[in-house]
């Protein structure tokens, strides 16, 4: 292949100047678009899927595919923020309609199962767009000093670096050897859906198998079975293995976590017994600095103003489009902040009574839970040993290999 050719999702030889052409899908709607007629079923999805195939860039071994998700923010935040800046009404109605864009993307892809890049590049294009304007914007009016300057970009840096933390293996739980076999032979009582970052989901249909080749079972007709001090494992019938108590199947990923807290769309990933610690420092990390930085900002647009009273009355904001820029990047960083401090919240809260996000949903549809708080947390009672002895159970997560019973060994 030279640098403009690619293989598409058909696995035909095809060319970047071809984008356009030979889609017939495309042309189908287009004509029935021009006529007033409504489309055939899936024919919306099938002009997605291959527009989404054709996007790609020219490298040396072929055409490199570009994740559709990852343009949008990297396209419309700065437009947006800058259109924000122009007027005070502006700035009120796209504040106000971005956060409900954002929940509505949301809510799509989940109930689509679809695991997607658009809020992982949304975070991180966030942040090195915030840090540009700070640097462009804010230091050079000289309020802000040299160790200021630092202690932000160690901040930043640390975040990045827990958040680099994050990204790594949850705690999958091992594929077992004839699941995996039979999902490169393309078996057909299987069936897998990929998306635009790999497999994502398994459904397996028929009856469970008797043998899980994972060190964890084998020979099982049961559904579940019991550790010498009683807690229980369950069965997996998607991943074909005997699960460890607190571990779950993530139906984005496709994997069993052990103790699996939630899928973050945040990091795309899973947050587990691995890395639920890099994730609560990547959230505070991205807490301090955030809150650092407005401070900062505020004190250079608003001089001799508190933060907070700043933050809603700054006479002479938009008196100049930097000054109206920095105040709109201010109003953006702080409704993200917002929202990652509820997470953070919530998280925290949950760590104190030793409950995760997945055991707290499932008691809540069994109604087996507690709600404290004001609903902000939901107690199990399960594994509850006190807020010293809970959070002595957490920063020991990952620290040692997870055992084994006899039952498994033998």
């Amino acid at each position: 292949l030279c640098c403009c050719e690619y293989v598409d999702r058909r696995g035909k030889r095809n060319h970047l100047a071809a984008c356009c052409c030979d889609c017939e899908d495309l042309d189908e709607g287009c004509e029935r678009w021009l006529t007033g007629k409504s489309l055939s079923p899936g024919a919306l999805e099938r002009i997605v899927d291959t527009v989404a195939d054709r996007v790609r860039v020219p490298w040396f071994a072929g055409a490199v595919k570009v994740n559709v998700s990852v343009v949008p923010p990297l396209v419309l935040l700065p437009v947006l923020l800058q259109v924000a800046a122009l007027h005070f009404l502006l700035g009120l109605v796209i504040l106000t309609s971005l956060p409900v864009v954002v929940l509505w993307y949301y809510y799509l892809t989940h109930r689509r199962k679809e695991r997607t890049l658009f809020f992982l590049s949304l975070g991180l294009f966030s942040l090195g767009y915030m840090y540009y304007v700070f640097l462009q914007e804010v230091v050079p009016r000289g309020h802000v000093g040299y160790s200021q300057v630092v202690a932000l970009t160690c901040g930043l840096i640390l975040m990045l670096a827990a958040l680099s933390q994050a990204k790594k293996d949850p705690g999958y739980l091992p594929i077992s050897a004839s699941n995996e076999k039979s999902s490169h032979q393309g078996l057909p009582n299987k069936s897998v859906r990929g998306s635009a970052n790999g497999l994502y989901g398994v459904t397996i249909s028929g009856a469970a198998s008797s043998r899980a080749v994972n060190g964890e079972a084998k020979g099982y007709s049961r559904m579940s079975a019991e550790e010498p001090e009683g807690v229980k494992k369950d069965w997996c019938t998607k991943c074909q293995l005997v699960r460890p108590a607190r571990a779950g199947h993530c139906r984005l990923c496709g994997r069993c976590v052990r103790r699996l807290d939630h899928h973050c769309v945040w990091i795309n990933s899973c947050v587990g017994e691995q890395n639920h610690q890099a994730f609560i420092l990547a959230l505070s990390f991205f807490m301090l600095t955030s809150v650092y930085g407005i401070t900062l900002t505020l004190h250079t647009i608003c001089r001799g103003r508190t933060p907070f009273v700043a933050l809603f009355y700054c006479p002479g904001a938009y008196s100049d489009h930097s000054s109206a820029l920095l105040f709109t990047c201010v109003w953006y960083c702080a409704i993200v902040t917002a929202g990652m401090g509820y997470i953070l919240l919530i998280q925290l809260l949950n760590i104190s009574y030793n409950v995760t996000e997945r055991e707290a949903r499932m008691a809540l549809q069994d109604n087996t839970g507690h709600r404290l708080l004001g609903g902000l947390v939901i107690d199990t009672g399960q594994y509850n040993r006190g807020f010293l002895c809970n959070w002595g159970h957490f920063l020991s997560l990952g620290s040692s290999p997870p055992q084994r019973s006899a039952e498994d060994i033998v």
